[in-house]
Formats: C-alpha cells, structure tokens, sequence
C-alpha cells in the first residue's frame, strides 16, 4: 500500500475514535447501551440495520462464489436478505418494538422467560450465544484474509487488530456507537465500491468489454442464478432460514427494530434495510462477477484483494481496505453488543445470585466486561477457522444451518397463531433442530444444501406438531402475544 493508502487507514481509525467518544456521554442506563433508550431514527436504525446483516464475508468467501460460479453468489446469498427483511417489515419488526415498549426489555431473549418458561430461554441464550462466537470468528478470519493481501499483515495478527479496534468504540458507546459507526462505514463503503467499479470498468475497455457486455464473455454457467452446488430448493429454504435471522433471531438485529421510537419507525427500518439488500449488493459484486475475465488467482477467495491491488491507485486501496475493515467491525460490533444485553440481563442473573440485584450502574459494568470475553472467545476461534471449515463453511454450514433451531421459539412465539404452543414443544423444536444438524453433517456426511435445510425444517415441524398435540403455553401467553399484536391502547400491559 502507498502512504495515501496508509492516510486513509488513520484518518478512518480517529473518526471512531470520535464517534466511540462521543457515544460513551450518550450512554448512562443500561436502556441506552443496549437499545438506544428507543431514541433512534428510523433511517439510522434501517442503515445500521442493513451494515449489521453482513461483512468482510461479502469480500471473501461470497466473492470466491462469483469468481467460481458467477451470479448464483448474489442469487443464494444476498436476494434471500431483501425478501426476509421484507417480510419481517410487516410481520416482526412491529412485535420487537412494542416488546420494548411495553415490557421494558433491552434483550431479545427476556420475554422468553414469561412467553415459555426459564428453562427456554437458558437454552436459546447459552446455545445461540455460543453459535454468533463462532459467526464472528467467521468474519475476524475474512477481513484478516484481506489484511493479508493488502499489507502483508499474519492472519492471526490480523484477527487481533480487528478485534481490538472494533472492541474500543463498542464497549465505549454502545448501540449508539455501533449506528453511527455503521452510517459513516456506509459512506466510505459506497465511495470505495463506486471507485472499485470504475476501475474495474476501465480494466475491462483494455479487454474491448464494457459492463453491458462482459456478460456473454463469463465461462459456461455463470450466468445462471442456481447451480448444482446451490440448486433452487436452496435457495428457497435459504430464504426461511434468513426470515427468522434477520428478523430477530439474529440477536443484534432485532435490537434495531427496539430501538426506534414506535413501531411504525420499526416498520420503516426494516423496509429501508430490505430495499438496501436488493440493490447494494449488486453495485459491491458487480466487480466480482467480471472477475473471471481480469485476474487468475490460486485461491478464489483471494480474488477481491487481487482486483483492487491490481486496479486501483493509491488512495483509493485504502479507501477499499477501509470499507471492508469497517463492514466486519460493523457487524461484529452489533452482534458484541447483542450477546452483552442477553448475557447481562438473561444468564447472569440465573447463575449468579448478586447480579439479579444489581443496580443499572452495575449492570452496565457488567455489559461492558461480557462484551470484551465474548470478542476473546470469538478471536481464539478465528484463529483456528480453517479447521472449522474456513469462512464459507462456518457461515453456511454452521450459522446457516443451526440459525433455526435457536430462532423459531423465538419468533413464533411472538404470533398469535402460536399462542397455544408452549415450552414443551419450544424446547423439542430446539433439540431437534440441533440434534438433527449433527446427524446430516456429522453421521451422514450430507452436502451443504441439506445440512441447511434439514434442521430449520425438523424445527419448524416440531414446534408447529407438537404445539397442537401439547397445548402446555403459560398464562402470560395469552397477554404477551395480544400486546403485540396492536398499538390499541387496551393490548398494553401495566409493567413488564
């Protein structure tokens, strides 16, 4: 990289410096580390809503896809994300919000408690928290990829920096810090795929193509949007499983939608953030899919680093190298402080006495030290990614395939439809879901498309069969799912 590459780097590093700082007076409860005390707009919520659903993955094992087989990378991964969030604009974003409004929540996980039973919602909370360690990890391994190509910097020592940056704005700030941090990183990020599109354009007029016409040039099949590796009923069941993460079963995303002042603004964000899913992938793999046309690399998922090393000139490298650096800081940070709010208000009081007394300055304290052990475990894990499968492998075969066993409880448990359904088959959806994944992956050995769908489908069957077999849903059921329902004066509850 070239000094004004460097520039760049430090110049983006001291503007969260500032952000962290001035997030850190915004914060003084718990409410406001958490979710914003609901005092976020929602254009804000829906930018940092969209930021927080993806990172240096993008760049990495989503660019070796296009590289590899061409629009099918956009297909699988990205369309999926506009039409989930579109749905959950009417059917989730709403519940979330009115659960803060009429419970006084600042965790996804604490209506689980009343809205099952205790047992339910240990397990979601022990089990999902331990999965988005090993999501993170994914995304400390992809921008440490990059921080290789571009600078030479060692994985391991990559992972660590990353960490640590992202560590200091957020254990400062906060929800608040992680918002705006994701608004200004998605600023620079438009300016550097914009810069990466025309450099790549012009590399492309040397080759006599242009981006209308590249296409007919791209090896067989990839212009198709399925292919054998991610066939069409993928992709369907790929978009179930993103329903319920980007709407809530995804911790850090749900508390976007609590953290807009009413539900109509919860509606909004998430209408905004599916709007952005549909077309802003498109202008950041755009350069991808020529990719095959312009550079030859070893490893597929090196090829996004290759393009901008190759293409671009100084100053503008760095300018790519932030907005993937920020893209995983952005959402490591929201999934950090999500884990934070569900340890602090949801497990830590279970297993330890004195913290179901602690005051809200406590609590806070508390938040902030979950925060920096779950960034460690999250970092020893990266560390050790290629032995877990590498990037794409734990994020689709692990995160894609346990995300709904862990969110369908949750979720569902939210409509009205389900209000009959009660712990018993909560926890047997949960189990089986889980149970199931081992059996595909572990036992059977089953591709990447099963091993995704078999345990969301084993889930969604035994929550919904053995809900109307045993019908064991607590009285505050009937309570919770009618407050969320409406915004009639009479569905809110006194208290939480």
């Amino acid at each position: 990289m070239h000094l004004l590459d460097w520039v760049v780097v430090a110049g983006y590093l001291v503007v969260m410096l500032i952000i962290g700082v001035w997030s850190h007076r915004q914060i003084s409860t718990t409410s406001d580390y958490f979710s914003a005390g609901g005092r976020m707009p929602w254009w804000l919520a829906g930018i940092s809503h969209h930021m927080s659903g993806y990172s240096a993955v993008v760049f990495v094992a989503y660019a070796g896809v296009a590289y590899d087989q061409g629009i099918v990378s956009y297909v699988v991964f990205m369309f999926p994300l506009a039409v989930a969030t579109g749905i959950g604009a009417f059917l989730f974003a709403p519940k979330w919000n009115r659960l803060r409004r009429r419970y006084d929540i600042a965790s996804p996980l604490e209506y689980l408690a009343r809205r099952f039973n205790v047992t339910t919602q240990q397990a979601l909370a022990w089990s999902g928290s331990l999965l988005k360690i090993f999501d993170v990890a994914a995304k400390w391994s992809a921008v440490a990829v990059l921080l290789n190509k571009f600078v030479g910097i060692p994985l391991g020592w990559g992972i660590v920096i990353t960490a640590a940056v992202t560590l200091v704005y957020c254990t400062a700030g906060g929800l608040w810090a992680d918002a705006l941090t994701e608004f200004g990183q998605f600023i620079i990020q438009g300016v550097a795929a914009f810069a990466m599109i025309g450099a790549v354009g012009f590399a492309l007029a040397d080759e006599g193509l242009n981006y209308a016409s590249f296409w007919s040039a791209l090896p067989e099949g990839h212009t198709d949007p399925t292919t054998t590796s991610y066939p069409a009923y993928f992709v369907l069941v790929y978009m179930l499983v993103k329903t319920f993460e980007y709407n809530g079963g995804m911790w850090n995303l749900a508390q976007r939608y609590m953290a807009t002042p009413d539900s109509a603004q919860a509606k909004r964000t998430a209408l905004l953030s599916s709007a952005l899913y549909l077309v802003w992938p498109i202008v950041l793999m755009l350069p991808m899919f020529a990719s095959p046309l312009l550079v030859q690399v070893e490893d597929s998922e090196d090829v996004y680093a290759q393009m901008a090393i190759e293409f671009l000139p100084a100053g503008l490298l760095g300018l790519v190298l932030v907005g993937v650096f920020s893209h995983t800081m952005a959402m490591a940070a929201s999934d950090a402080t999500a884990i934070s709010a569900v340890m602090t208000r949801d497990v830590l009081p279970r297993i330890w006495r004195r913290a179901a007394t602690f005051t809200d300055e406590q609590s806070l304290k508390a938040g902030r030290y979950l925060t920096v052990t779950f960034v460690f475990l999250s970092v020893v894990i990266a560390i050790n990614a290629e032995s877990l499968g590498g990037v794409l492998g734990i994020i689709v075969a692990w995160v894609g395939a346990l995300i709904g066993p862990i969110s369908i409880p949750l979720m569902l448990g939210m409509l009205r439809r389900f209000r009959h359904v009660g712990p018993t088959a909560a926890l047997a959806s949960w189990a089986g879901g889980l149970i199931s994944y081992g059996l595909v992956k572990y036992a059977f050995h089953l591709s990447d498309a099963i091993t995704v769908v078999t345990p969301v489908l084993v889930s969604l069957v035994l929550f919904i069969g053995t809900g109307a077999i045993h019908r064991d849903a607590p009285e505050a059921a009937d309570e919770i799912v009618d407050a969320l329902a409406d915004d009639s004066p009479e569905s809110a509850p006194a208290g939480r």
